[in-house]
């Protein structure tokens, strides 16, 4: 049976260039004569959902159209609003499903409820952006006889099998101009700027961010010495004009000797917050040189507002690619670039963990910078999935 109506949602953190995904879905599916219906909050659109209630599906659903999407690929953020729900593992339910769960402790595998869910919208096929979190589940619904076509988004561009990801090239851009900005006060304070950014587990963002900005990073696949950090900044420090130095930290990054600090509950994927290791570096800086410090964590400004045209260029194309898989009734499959080119590949496996940085090609290990030579046949991104 040629599918007929197709569902869509967005999981975990949002990017600039989300809706330019849903804008592209929605504006060739009416072409081809589907209908399109948007799935609010995540996951939790469809743990949540109660079909036979009105006011859940208003809630959590939402028919699409070029007139309701027309516009929003002009903004940042997600239409759709998203939420870090895991189907398999929820730590409470909604009332309407507390009693068919009565006698079973958290956490709650409620993928029946979701497979249910999407029979009841009568979605053939699902269309699932997110990261390696969101994109685990939909790996899951896939082998349960979902069918389901990913697409991966993330500002750390760490997810398996592609070398892009929707949302990095407009949160490197992000980065680069608010540090572009700041010189002018680090520089005037002759201070040591330091600049936490995204990053959990892998060091994309840093790494690119000081590609385009020279400076130094330090990122969570290689933990640096710090008195050797802190050495090659006090010597950037002295040769700069305006005695200032800066340095561009993943979230994740540690040195020698130290534990990246987490805290509170962990989230519905297993992760927890994570203390600034800025502010730890910067006490470090301090008691070791006393030198003065401009601590700023970029992290947040770079998931927010309009996408840069790589973003919308890339979403775009990642929309029109999941539509040909869908007309051509392909699932089980994430659009990706691979060596530099749109292609497609399977949906990661959870188990692998996030894409990280190849130290050994892009970290020069002595100078706690990105390597900018030997470049040649490599792709755009520098590096392979």
């Amino acid at each position: 049976m040629p599918v007929r109506r197709i569902g869509i949602l967005t999981g975990g953190g949002d990017v600039p260039g989300l809706n330019s995904v849903i804008k592209g879905v929605t504006y060739r599916a009416a072409d081809l004569g589907y209908e399109v219906v948007g799935i609010r909050r995540g996951w939790e659109g469809l743990t949540h959902l109660n079909p036979a209630d009105g006011k859940s599906l208003a809630e959590y659903t939402r028919l699409l159209t070029r007139e309701n999407t027309r516009t929003i690929d002009r903004t940042g953020g997600t239409f759709l609003h998203t939420s870090r729900t895991n189907p398999l593992k929820m730590k409470s339910l909604p009332a309407h499903l507390q009693a068919r769960y009565a006698g079973q402790k958290a956490p709650y595998n409620v993928s029946t409820e979701v497979e249910s869910n999407l029979r009841n919208l009568d979605v053939d096929c699902l269309v699932a952006i997110g990261g390696d979190d969101t994109l685990s589940y939909a790996a899951h619904l896939h082998k349960q006889g979902v069918k389901v076509v990913a697409i991966p988004k993330t500002m750390d561009n760490d997810v398996r099998n592609t070398e892009y990801c929707i949302g990095f090239a407009t949160a490197v851009t992000r980065a680069m101009d608010a540090i572009n900005r700041q010189r002018s006060t680090v520089g005037s304070h002759e201070r040591v700027g330091i600049f936490r950014v995204f990053g959990r587990d892998s060091g994309y963002t840093a790494l690119f961010t000081a590609y385009v900005t020279s400076t130094r990073c330090a990122i969570p696949e290689y933990q640096f010495d710090l008195e050797r950090m802190i050495g090659l900044l006090r010597e950037d420090k002295a040769k700069n004009p305006s005695n200032y130095a800066m340095v561009v930290l993943s979230e994740g990054a540690s040195w020698k000797g130290y534990q990246v600090q987490e805290y509170g509950e962990p989230d519905a994927f297993g992760h927890r917050k994570k203390l600034s290791v800025g502010e730890a570096f910067s006490a470090e800086v301090t008691a070791r040189t006393g030198e003065d410090t401009l601590v700023s964590d970029l992290t947040y400004d770079l998931r927010s507002g309009e996408p840069d045209f790589v973003d919308k260029v890339v979403g775009y194309t990642f929309a029109g690619m999941a539509m040909d898989c869908i007309q051509e009734g392909r699932s089980g499959v994430m659009t990706a670039i691979v060596d530099g080119c749109y292609a497609l590949a399977e949906i990661p496996d959870p188990a692998l963990g996030p894409r990280v940085v190849d130290v050994e090609a892009m970290y020069n290990v002595q100078r706690y910078r990105p390597n900018y030579d030997r470049k040649v046949g490599l792709p755009l991104f520098l590096t392979r999935p």
